[in-house]
């Protein structure tokens, strides 16, 4: 049958935990410079098509799309890893050094990736700096900023409202790689991931890889958004509250009710 049961697929959740664990440097940088610029890619769909439908429903619908070519290619999804390795720590089939190792270079080549699509996003949206007055740039800039500017104004309550916003985004986002595991053929992966992208991007949550790419490119727009901006009011609660989201509410609970030792 095509669909995997819960205590196969937790188990062989564990084993590509184990396996991204244990990849080269380079291997890992590589494939996480990927996913950003995928994710990036499929942001600014996700907008154009919200632009052009007048709807955030139709921007979140064709949001997973660069989700699905990721998990595909067996790219690097810091995100994603932040509830996978885990798992294969707790199963001893891999050790906290190489989960930090991961980590610390899924993150860097994903915000690699992103930053280097936002460069390529500029180049081409504005013709190389020459147009700015366009729907789709109005509304990079307003995503961005509310991601930033608008926690910022509310001062430590905007502080806990993005860390929920996190940890609520990355509960979905790795039931997006669990879902992925949960069918053998490509048909079905693409399916059963779909349904939690779709609600994360839907519901205006925080993606610390996602954020990646529309600050920088906000801020290449001339978004009135600083660097302290940028990491102090998004991108450092937003990448602790994707890794608790992904602990807690994916990891643990099939890790605890689903992984059977020997």
């Amino acid at each position: 049958m095509d669909t995997i049961k819960p205590v196969k697929f937790v188990q062989n959740l564990i084993d590509l935990g184990a396996f991204k664990a244990i990849q080269s440097s380079k291997s890992v940088l590589i494939r996480s410079i990927m996913a950003g610029a995928l994710l990036g890619l499929a942001t600014v769909l996700a907008l154009f098509t919200a632009v052009q439908s007048d709807s955030v429903l139709f921007g979140a619908l064709v949001f997973p799309v660069s989700f699905a070519m990721i998990m595909l290619m067996g790219y690097e999804l810091a995100t994603g890893n932040f509830a996978i390795i885990p798992m294969a720590v707790w199963a001893k089939r891999t050790t906290m050094s190489d989960l930090w190792k991961n980590w610390s270079l899924s993150l860097g080549g994903n915000l690699i990736g992103g930053s280097f699509f936002a460069a390529l996003f500029f180049i081409y949206i504005t013709n190389v700096g020459q147009t700015y007055d366009l729907n789709l740039i109005d509304r990079v800039i307003f995503v961005a900023e509310s991601k930033t500017l608008a926690y910022k104004e509310f001062g430590a309550s905007g502080f806990v409202v993005v860390f929920v916003k996190a940890v609520l985004c990355n509960w979905m986002v790795t039931m997006g790689v669990v879902m992925a595991n949960t069918s053998n053929s490509t048909f079905g992966k693409i399916i059963a991931l779909w349904l939690p992208i779709f609600t994360f991007f839907a519901l205006g949550l925080e993606h610390s890889v996602v954020n990646m790419f529309v600050i920088p490119a906000a801020m290449m727009l001339n978004a009135n958004i600083t660097f302290s901006d940028w990491w102090l009011w998004n991108q450092i609660p937003v990448i602790i509250g994707n890794a608790i989201g992904a602990l807690s509410l994916t990891a643990y609970p099939l890790y605890k009710s689903y992984y059977q030792k020997g």
